[in-house]
């Protein structure tokens, strides 16, 4: 197909970018929108890939930058989601504790700010190592790693009782 890589190389790909995808617009219709759209300009900037192996990185880019190019609403993405929360995961084992505590977490998890949610997303359930996320993200590989940490920090601080200790921004 195109340069070197196989068009099974970026259909292994659709998955990972549609699980992104859902996580960031938090509606099914809109991801696979995201998704076919990433696709469509990857298919037009070709020759913008610098190295062939790094496609997964390069088409994780090209999806979120997307998505900050749409400038969508954080606040009525997380509305459309939490309507949508108890279809997407249906109780794993039937045990009413683990359903609760699966519910615990992903609420959770929407209440990070949304940069330590897009690391945390993509390191932990996108595979990805901190210099691929890094580039997706377009920050320094220290702030990813920052971010990664704060998250981690605040689920396990919220999951287990205590109370946040939110910074105050300068500018």
């Amino acid at each position: 197909m195109l340069s070197s890589v196989s068009d099974l190389e970026i259909e292994a790909q659709i998955p990972a970018l549609r699980r992104f995808a859902r996580s960031l617009v938090r509606n099914p219709d809109e991801a696979d929108e995201l998704v076919q759209d990433t696709l469509l300009q990857a298919l037009a900037r070709w020759r913008q890939l610098r190295r062939p192996g790094s496609i997964r990185a390069w088409l994780f880019q090209i999806l979120f930058n997307l998505h900050r190019a749409r400038g969508r609403s954080r606040q009525r993405d997380l509305a459309r989601f939490s309507d949508e929360t108890a279809a997407d995961h249906p109780d794993p084992a039937g045990d009413q504790t683990h359903a609760l505590h699966l519910r615990d977490v992903l609420c959770a998890f929407e209440r990070l700010p949304e940069d330590q949610r897009i690391t945390l997303e993509l390191v932990t359930m996108a595979d990805m190592t901190y210099e691929e996320a890094a580039k997706v993200t377009d920050v320094p590989v220290g702030t990813v790693m920052s971010r990664l940490s704060r998250a981690r920090e605040r689920l396990r601080s919220e999951l287990e009782g205590g109370t946040i200790t939110r910074l105050r921004r300068l500018k």
